[in-house]
C-alpha cells in the first residue's frame, strides 16, 4: 500500500511573522504549541489581560508585548494577524488588519451572524488580502488520512459518514460560553460538520435537534442530533453529547465513513483526557486493495495541536504563492451556512435547505 498523505503542509519559507490576538488557552495549548513545532515565526502578541500575554511571550520567545491590538496589527514585524478571540469580535479586527495589508487567519466560527461573515469574506477581496479560517480538524491525522484513502478510489463512491461523541465536557470553563444560547452546534460540533464537507461535499439540507441536559451549567444546548442529505443517496449523521457522568472508559469519540468498496473508521484522539488527548486512530477495509482485510497505518499527531500546522501552513503557502488558501473565509461560509442551517432546524423543527440561509 502507497504510503498516506495526512502530514499537514509546513512551507519551505517560514519568514512570514504571526502577531497573535489573544492568550487564551487555545493560544497556550494549540497555536503556540504547533507554531513552535513547525518553525513558525511568532513576532507579537496581544492580550487583554497584559500579564497572560507576557508568560506566553517568555515561554515562546516571542519579542513584542502589545496592550493595544492597533499596536499589533499596525507593527512592522507582523505580516498575518491570528486571531483567538470570540466570533462578535472578529469583525471590528479584520477591519483594521485589512486597511494595514495585513494577512488573517480569523478563528472559528468565522462571525456571529452570516451577515458578518459576508462581509469578512468582502473586505479580504476589496483590500487584497488573505483570509483563511481556522477550521482546523479537516487536518487532524485521522480526518486527513482519510481524505487521502477516499481522494485514490479506495472504498468506492462514498455513501454515507457518521461522527458519534458522548463525553464530558465542562464548557462553564469557558466564561464566554456560559451565557451564549448556541454553544454545542456553534463552538464544538462546527468541526465536525467542517470536516464531513471537507470529506463528502456540501449537503442539500440539514434536519437538527438541539438539547440541554439536567443541572448542566451553561445556558446552551450541549447535546445535538444532527442529520445531513446530500444530492443522490449520500447521507450523513452527527451524534454528539457533552454530559457523560461516569467514567473515561464510557467516553468515545468515533467517526465512520463508508463507501460502496469500503469502510474507514477510528477514534479522535483529542477528546480522551482533554486537552491532554491522545493520538487519532484510524483502520479500513478496501475491496478494492485486499478484500476482507483491515488495514490500520500508524498515524502521527493529535488534533490538537498539529492540525494548528495545518490551517496557518496552508494560509502562508497562499501568501507565497498567490493562491486561495482551501481554509479561506469565502469557503467556509458554506460551513457557516450549515450551522445556520441547523440552528434554524432546531428553530422551526424541519429540514433547512442551505441556499435558505442567505
Amino acid at each position: 500500500m502507497e504510503e498516506l498523505n495526512y502530514k499537514p503542509p509546513i512551507p519551505n519559507n517560514k519568514t512570514l511573522r504571526i502577531g497573535i490576538v489573544g492568550a487564551g488557552e487555545i493560544v497556550r495549548e494549540a497555536h503556540l504549541p504547533a507554531y513552535e513545532k513547525a518553525g513558525f515565526k511568532v513576532t507579537a502578541i496581544y492580550n487583554r489581560t497584559i500579564e497572560k500575554a507576557e508568560q506566553l511571550a517568555q515561554k515562546y520567545n516571542i519579542p513584542y508585548v502589545f496592550d493595544s491590538i492597533d499596536e499589533l496589527i499596525n507593527h512592522p514585524e507582523v505580516d498575518i494577524v491570528d486571531i483567538a478571540l470570540t466570533a462578535e469580535m472578529q469583525l471590528a479586527i479584520v477591519e483594521k488588519a485589512v486597511k494595514a495589508k495585513k494577512h488573517i487567519l480569523c478563528q472559528k466560527p468565522l462571525a456571529d451572524t452570516y451577515t458578518n461573515a459576508k462581509e469578512i469574506v468582502a473586505l479580504g477581496k476589496e483590500h487584497g488580502v488573505k483570509i483563511a479560517v481556522n477550521q482546523q480538524m479537516r487536518w487532524a491525522p485521522s480526518i486527513r488520512a482519510a481524505s487521502n484513502i477516499i481522494n485514490r478510489g479506495w472504498i468506492g463512491d462514498l455513501v454515507n459518514a457518521s461522527i458519534q461523541v458522548n463525553v464530558q465536557t465542562q464548557f462553564e470553563n469557558w466564561p464566554f460560553l456560559k451565557e451564549i444560547e448556541t454553544l454545542e452546534i456553534m463552538y464544538h460540533s462546527i468541526h465536525y460538520m467542517d470536516s464531513i464537507r471537507f470529506l463528502f461535499g456540501t449537503p442539500e439540507y440539514i434536519y437538527a435537534d438541539g438539547a440541554r441536559f439536567p443541572g448542566q451549567k451553561v445556558k446552551g444546548e450541549t447535546r445535538t442530533m444532527i442529520h445531513m442529505k446530500f444530492k443522490g443517496e449520500i447521507r450523513a449523521l452527527i451524534y454528539d453529547t457533552h454530559n457523560n457522568q461516569f467514567t473515561q472508559d464510557d467516553w468515545f469519540a468515533e467517526y465512520r465513513f463508508e463507501g460502496t468498496e469500503g469502510v474507514i473508521k477510528g477514534e479522535n484522539g483529542a477528546l480522551y483526557n482533554y486537552p491532554i488527548g491522545r493520538e487519532d486512530s484510524l483502520t479500513f477495509t478496501s475491496n478494492i486493495l485486499q478484500k476482507g482485510t483491515w488495514i490500520t497505518p500508524q498515524l502521527e499527531g493529535k488534533w490538537f495541536p498539529d492540525a494548528f500546522i495545518g490551517t496557518m501552513g496552508e494560509l502562508m503557502n497562499a501568501i507565497i504563492n498567490n493562491t486561495e488558501p482551501e481554509n479561506s473565509a469565502e469557503d467556509n461560509l458554506q460551513t457557516l451556512q450549515m450551522v445556520y442551517a441547523a440552528y434554524q432546524s432546531m428553530k422551526e423543527n424541519r429540514p433547512v435547505y442551505l441556499d435558505e440561509i442567505k
